[in-house]
């Protein structure tokens, strides 16, 4: 039976459902992602998605696996500047961060605070350590990686594999700007 949740965003206008289990699931500290998710907190009713030691919890989910159930025009992309590779996707009905979407990537890193805590995936790795200026207060209860490894690709290799190399596109209603 596959497993199935529903996700969404705080005031629960915009929900997701995730199908399967995730490709893995990170904490990533590199500066894009902690840039980012400070200004997503400074927007109107958003809260802080970091953890306290400012890492960026999310579940990597093929495209194909991921669907906007409810909510899809209030999907906005946040980006850092014009030309940012990346884009951050919220939910502009109450600015709740969804997930990450790399420019041309087959998978999703949705954003762990979205599921409630009883049934959220754990965090296997961290990644990006090395963007830290002093990463020894890590907490070491799983392995704190200085970037992405070989395996961390690999995973994502099979999950395009087995999608056929296919890449879904996301459609959006528009943009935010912080």
């Amino acid at each position: 039976m596959t497993r199935i949740s529903h996700i969404g965003c705080a005031c629960g206008q915009t929900r997701l459902e995730v199908r399967g289990n995730p490709i893995l699931v990170s904490e990533c500290l590199c500066n894009s992602c902690r840039a980012a998710a400070g200004r997503l907190a400074a927007l109107p009713g958003a809260k802080d998605t970091l953890t306290a030691y400012h890492a960026t919890p999310a579940a990597e989910y093929r495209k194909d696996r991921v669907q906007v159930v409810a909510g899809a025009e209030n999907l906005r992309e946040f980006r850092l500047s014009p030309t940012a590779g990346s884009r951050r996707i919220v939910a502009a009905c109450c600015n709740t961060p969804l997930f990450l979407e790399m420019k041309g990537a087959h998978w999703l890193s949705v954003y762990l605070h979205l599921w409630p805590e009883k049934t959220r995936p754990k965090a296997e790795l961290r990644t990006m350590i090395g963007d830290l200026p002093d990463p020894s207060a890590l907490p070491a209860d799983i392995p704190n990686l200085r970037s992405h490894n070989v395996s961390f690709y690999a995973k994502l290799l099979a999950a395009w594999i087995a999608m056929g190399f296919r890449n879904p596109k996301i459609a959006v209603a528009g943009s935010i700007d912080v």
